[in-house]
């Protein structure tokens, strides 16, 4: 494009941002004060989805990317967070034309339709729209290809705004909307071969991705969209707050802390260890499963989290041993064995008691004032590295300006271990910090897979409510 258009087109965009700017002031002037309405109301409505990359009840409450990102506004402007949970995009807009909640975290981008009648805030989270299949399915190597078979999916309008202009190049793409089912439901679908393929966001295929290995991402339709937050256009000063809040520096850490949090311990997924995993749950955890309950009880822990921890270390293998001499289910070195009180590590049911305790005992050197989750997950990376290194990795976390009693502080600090200008100035010098990332956030994969599922001893090694071919 020549230098003069560039010009044109530059100085067209800025008058466009002024127009924006003032009639934004405009309706500051001319309305009520929406925001001081909410303050005084002291309560914040998000509508958003029940659904994994968005909202759901989780083992420690509430959570969810967008419900905690809602959160973290709702603490800064010092009002509660309520949650309204509706499905479909046409039906969130229009609660929100109706005021029943004041702001949308759809987890989607919106088309460019709907877009017109509501106002959208800055883009804070790329996502793909993504076609899906299952292994040994449909082979889509390029959009032609789409040609080859239905494509089903959710409603939302971004995405048909892009079939649409696609279908005008490629004319027999053909799709059919599911209204009663959710993008959750599309992966199950297609995992049990019900449907060919599917089309879902990235972030919801991300989050399921562990449980339905089989799964394929067979192609990314277009340049990824922002995720941006809508607001009715009569609530002008609520827009403007929320404007200013995405522009801080505080609000720029929450958002990578959070993407890393929900998203950062996916990317050691891999399919043969996930598909692995899912037969030693049928096969191997019911004959273990009393044993971690009993030794869970006891030292107040979660029993799935422990066996996690035990799949971790040994893959539920009483024998195994490594190279560097730990050893039995719970993989523990002969120094902590003894303090512990383990006479015999290929003994079961005390290394197991033994591998609760301990990590019992961490959680309590990691402190009381450490919410959780993250205090577990500080304590499990104890748990591979040492507690001292931890210590190490939260005072270099002070130093760095990094949150210390957050596990998003301590996952960016731990590699840092390894390298000669951080760890030279740290009383414990040296230490393998990637390696305890890694830990963790495999247990975190292997805990959240086994949190849906149910072993039960006795049923000859099977989990009934566990998804099989």
């Amino acid at each position: 494009m020549p230098s003069g258009t560039l010009k044109r087109v530059w100085v067209v965009l800025v008058v466009l941002g002024g127009l924006f700017v003032a009639i934004l002031a405009m309706n500051r002037a001319l309305s009520e004060n929406d925001l001081e309405k909410l303050l005084s109301g002291g309560e914040l409505v998000l509508i958003t989805r029940n659904n994994a990359a968005c909202y759901y009840e989780g083992a420690n409450g509430p959570t969810g990317f967008e419900y905690e990102l809602a959160k973290a506004f709702t603490d800064y402007l010092g009002v509660t967070l309520r949650v309204l949970v509706i499905e479909d995009e046409r039906d969130m807009i229009a609660a929100l034309e109706k005021g029943l909640g004041h702001i949308v975290a759809a987890g989607f981008p919106f088309g460019n339709r709907p877009a017109k009648g509501i106002w959208l805030g800055p883009g804070y989270h790329d996502v793909d729209q993504i076609v899906i299949g299952r292994r040994g399915g449909v082979d889509i190597k390029s959009k032609k290809d789409l040609e080859k078979t239905t494509l089903w999916m959710t409603y939302h309008s971004a995405r048909i705004e892009y079939l649409e202009a696609l279908r005008r190049i490629f004319p027999k793409i053909s799709w059919k909307i599911l209204t009663t089912y959710t993008s959750d439901d599309l992966l199950q679908m297609v995992w049990s071969r019900a449907l060919p393929v599917a089309i879902v966001d990235s972030t919801i295929m991300y989050r399921n991705h562990p449980f339905f290995p089989e799964l394929l991402k067979l192609l990314t339709l277009g340049a990824p969209r922002k995720l941006r937050w809508a607001t009715s256009p009569d609530r002008c000063y609520l827009n403007l707050a929320i404007h200013d809040w995405f522009e801080r520096k505080e609000t720029r850490e929450v958002v990578d802390g959070l993407r890393d949090y929900f998203y950062g311990h996916l990317e050691t997924f891999d399919y043969v260890d996930i598909a692995r995993y899912r037969r030693r749950i049928r096969n191997r955890l019911p004959y273990y499963r009393d044993l971690f309950e009993a030794a869970a009880k006891r030292y107040h822990v979660d029993w799935k989290l422990l066996a996690a921890v035990g799949y971790q270390e040994s893959h539920w293998n009483p024998s195994a041993k490594s190279y560097t001499g730990v050893r039995g289910m719970m993989m523990l070195t002969l120094e902590t064995a003894e303090t512990l009180g383990v006479e015999d590590r290929l003994d079961v049911e005390s290394t197991i008691m033994a591998g609760a305790r301990y990590i019992a005992r961490l959680k309590r050197q990691v402190g009381d004032d450490v919410a959780e989750p993250d205090r577990t997950w500080i304590a499990l990376s104890a748990y591979n590295v040492g507690f001292s290194h931890v210590e190490d990795a939260r005072i270099l976390a002070r130093r760095l300006g990094k949150q210390p009693d957050t596990w998003q502080g301590i996952r960016f600090v731990l590699p840092l271990l390894q390298q000669k200008k951080y760890y030279n100035t740290l009383a414990n010098r040296y230490a393998r910090g990637r390696e305890a990332v890694v830990f963790v956030d495999r247990i975190r994969t292997y805990y959240r897979i086994l949190q849906q599922v149910d072993a039960k001893p006795g049923q000859g090694g099977r989990i009934d409510d566990l998804p099989r071919h």
